[in-house]
Parts: structure tokens; sequence; C-alpha cells
């Protein structure tokens, strides 16, 4: 039996990268999926990656579904709170019930010092990261309530999460709010046995950095910087001698945290960091 057999879950951003990656890995384990994405590219983040399409969640619900799991996959903005609770109470419908919720959907912007850094990057990062975090907790809470048998939110944070992180303001400012968001719903979830908890990813090897305008902040004296050419400068900023992680040794973190493993794990911070935050 799997370690999260018979139990649905909830992630938003599952078109790609993380998001994909922990779809597979809980239906690895037993589970079925609820899915959304927004699936379009967002206005002001094409100056630093590509946004995922329809085409990328299509190929997520392409491979749970070869696991025999089901899935309900949807296109919906995690700042849109009602096309995200009718996403969610079409896929509950359907598959019966939720159990685990991976508030995975996020952006990435960079490049500006503090003071730099435009209000119109400042709400775009904090409308998503942190107001979108919350607003797929209101969705999802009254049923894990409802339904009277517990469950784990796992709430998608970052080593910017734990400490201050240059250049990128709005994002650090969102991640450290995941945490606060995080550390609210633990005390008020815990008479309903709903744990919830944060993982804090280093560098993660999906799109939202392995591209180049991520290697430029690294290398900004490189015209067109190379993974190759960023990898040792990653690098030295983790511990352990890794430029980078990978998606499943997120989603391995978010399964245990999911799992009856982690039954008493509440109100944690779960770094999967090489080490970053250390140094």
């Amino acid at each position: 039996m799997g370690r999260v057999e018979g139990k649905v879950a909830f992630i938003t951003g599952a078109a790609r990268g993380q998001g994909r990656s922990h779809a597979v890995r809980l239906a690895q384990e037993g589970a079925d999926i609820i899915a959304i994405d927004v699936c379009e590219a967002l206005p002001g983040m094409e100056r630093f990656y590509a946004g995922a399409t329809e085409d990328d969640l299509a190929e997520t619900v392409a491979q749970v579904e070869a696991l025999d799991r089901r899935i309900v996959a949807r296109k919906a903005d995690v700042r849109d709170f009602g096309a995200m609770k009718a996403a969610l109470d079409e896929g509950v419908a359907e598959l019966g019930h939720v159990d685990i919720v991976s508030a995975n959907a996020g952006v990435f912007a960079f490049g500006d010092q503090s003071q730099d850094a435009t209000e119109e990057e400042w709400d775009l990062v904090n409308s998503i990261n942190a107001k979108g975090v919350w607003l797929t907790a209101k969705a999802v809470i009254p049923h894990l309530i409802e339904q009277g048998t517990g469950g784990s939110m796992i709430l998608t944070s970052s080593t910017a999460g734990l400490k201050g992180t240059p250049n990128v303001v709005a994002y650090t400012a969102s991640k450290h709010a995941v945490v606060g968001i995080m550390r609210t719903l633990a005390l008020e979830l815990a008479p309903h046995r709903v744990r919830v908890n944060t993982v804090h990813p280093t560098g993660v090897a999906t799109d939202m950095i392995q591209n180049e305008a991520t290697f430029k902040l690294f290398l900004p004296d490189v015209e067109h910087p190379t993974k190759e050419q960023a990898a040792p400068v990653f690098e030295s900023t983790n511990a352990l001698p890794v430029p980078w992680v990978e998606p499943v040794d997120i989603s391995n973190a978010v399964l245990f945290l999911a799992s009856d493993e982690a039954r008493y794990v509440t109100g944690t911070e779960l770094k999967v960091d090489a080490g970053y935050s250390i140094k």
C-alpha cells in the first residue's frame, strides 16, 4: 500500500516544475489529484521567465493517469478565489474528499534592490505568493473541517522565507508571509486534526530558476550566462556541494508531511536547502 493510499491531494501551480513533481510523487504513493494552474503568461513576469501553458497542465494529467490514478485538472488563478474554489469543489465532488493540500503556486521576481523594486512587482509577487496561499487555505479549510477526518496542508515557502535575500525584496517578504500564515493556521486547525507545515527549498532545477535572467542575477557581468557558468555560483551559496536540488527532492518532503509518518508534525519549517540557510 502507498504512503498516501486513498487520499486526495489539492495542488496549486501543478502544470510544471515542483507542482507537477508533487502531483506525480503523491500519485505514485496512491493519491488522486486535484490540480490547478493559471496556465498563462503573467503581465510583468515576461522579463524573468515564461509562464506555464495548458499543454503543460495536460502533461501533468498524462503523467498522473499513467500511474493509474485519477486527476481533475482545471485552469484557475490562485488570486481568483471564485475560480479556484469552483475548481476545488468540482474535484471534491468527483473524487469524494480532499485530504492533502500543496499550496505550491508562486512566482519569482528579482534584480532590483529594495529602493528600486516597483510597486507593480511587489503587488504581483505578494498577490500570488502570499495572498494566493491564504486564498488556497480559505477555499479548502471548510472541506477539511466538514469531513472531520483531519488532513495535511503543506505551504511552499523558500530559504527566502527564513533569511534576508538581497535583490528579491518582494519575493522574500512574500515567503516570510507564508510562514506566518502557516503558524496561524497550524494553531487554528489543530483542534480539527489538520496539520500545517512549510517547506523551504534552496534553488530548484525548474524553469523558475534555470533561465538566463536568473543566471544573470548571479553573473551580472556575463552577457548571456549559461547553466554551466551559473552552476558554480549557485553551488557556492549552499553548504553541500550541489548547485540546486531536483523537484523530486521537494516532493519527497511534501510526501512525508502529507503521510501518517508525520502525523504529529505541525507548525514546522522543513528545510530542503542543501544547507543554504546555515551559511
